[in-house]
C-alpha cells in the first residue's frame, strides 16, 4: 500500500461532499458512558475533513482535529472555520504533537486502520489526562442484504486496487485489544444511512482510495458499471447506502 497520509489527497472534494457523518447517538452514548456533565477536550485522531469532530462540537466539547494530510485539513479547516472549539493540528496519531495529560478522550474514526496501533497506543496514553479514556468508531458499510448492497459488493471486488487488503483491516479485533491494552473495551452498535441519488453514489464510490484513480482504464469501466447498478436497484431515484457504526469504549 501507499504512504496512507497520502492515499486520500486526490479525492478530498468527493470525501467532504459524499463520505457519512456519524450517528448523533456516538457523542451521546459517549456522554452517558463516561458520565461527562459538561465539555470535555477531544483528540480526534486522523481527523481528516472533520466530518468526525462534528457531533462533538455541537454538544460543546473542544476539538482538536490531528489530521496529517494537508489537504484534508485545509478541508477541515474550511468545514469547521466558524467553530471556536474546534482546533486544527498537524500531527499524526502516533505524533500528535498535543501536550502530554491535556486530553480527556481521544478518538480515532475511520482512520483507525491505517494507524501504526502500537505506536498510536503509546501516544494516546501520553496525551491523556489521569481517568482519560480511548475510543474508535467507524461506519463499517454493509455488503449484503439488498440488490444494491450485494451489487456494489460484486463491484468493489472486480474493479478495487487494493479492495481486500484494504476491507480486512477494518473489523480486526487483534488492532482493537492492541490499542485498548489489557482493560479491554465495550462495544455499541448503531443503524445508518445515506439515501444517494446518482451523483451522490459516484461521488461515494471515487471518496474511496481502492477505486481506480483518474487516467486508470478501469475507471470508466467502473462507473460504467455502477450506473447499471443504479438503475436496476434504484428506488424513487435514490440507493440506501447502509452502515453499522460501531463503536469501541475504553473500559
Amino acid at each position: 500500500m501507499t504512504d496512507p497520509t497520502a492515499r486520500f489527497s486526490d479525492r478530498v472534494a468527493d470525501y467532504v461532499r459524499y463520505r457519512p457523518d456519524y450517528p448523533a447517538a456516538v457523542a451521546d452514548t459517549l456522554a452517558a458512558h463516561y458520565g461527562w456533565s459538561g465539555p470535555v477536550d477531544i483528540a480526534d485522531l486522523g481527523s481528516g475533513t472533520g466530518l468526525s469532530a462534528l457531533g462533538f462540537l455541537d454538544r460543546g466539547h473542544r476539538v482538536f482535529g490531528v489530521e496529517p494530510n494537508a489537504d484534508m485539513r485545509a478541508a477541515a479547516e474550511q468545514l469547521l472555520s466558524a467553530r471556536h472549539n474546534f482546533t486544527s493540528v498537524d500531527g499524526r496519531a502516533e505524533a500528535t504533537t498535543l501536550p502530554s495529560s491535556s486530553i480527556d478522550l481521544s478518538i480515532a474514526a475511520q482512520a483507525f486502520h491505517w494507524f501504526d496501533v502500537a505506536a498510536a497506543a503509546t501516544e494516546t496514553r501520553r496525551i491523556l489526562r489521569p481517568g482519560g479514556h480511548a475510543a474508535v468508531v467507524w461506519n463499517l458499510r454493509r455488503t449484503r442484504g439488498s440488490a444494491f448492497l450485494d451489487g456494489y459488493e460484486a463491484l468493489l471486488q472486480r474493479f478495487g486496487t487494493d479492495y481486500g487488503a484494504v476491507s480486512e483491516r477494518y473489523a480486526d479485533p487483534a488492532m482493537l485489544r492492541q490499542y485498548f491494552g489489557s482493560a479491554g473495551y465495550a462495544q455499541y452498535q448503531f443503524d445508518h444511512v445515506q439515501h444517494l441519488d446518482f451523483d451522490g453514489l459516484k461521488g461515494r464510490l471515487l471518496s474511496s482510495s481502492y477505486t481506480p484513480a483518474t487516467g486508470d482504464a478501469r475507471r470508466a469501466t467502473m462507473l460504467a458499471a455502477l450506473r447499471t447498478l443504479f438503475d436496476a436497484t434504484a428506488v424513487a431515484g435514490r440507493v440506501d447506502f447502509e452502515y453499522d457504526t460501531r463503536l469501541y469504549l475504553s473500559r
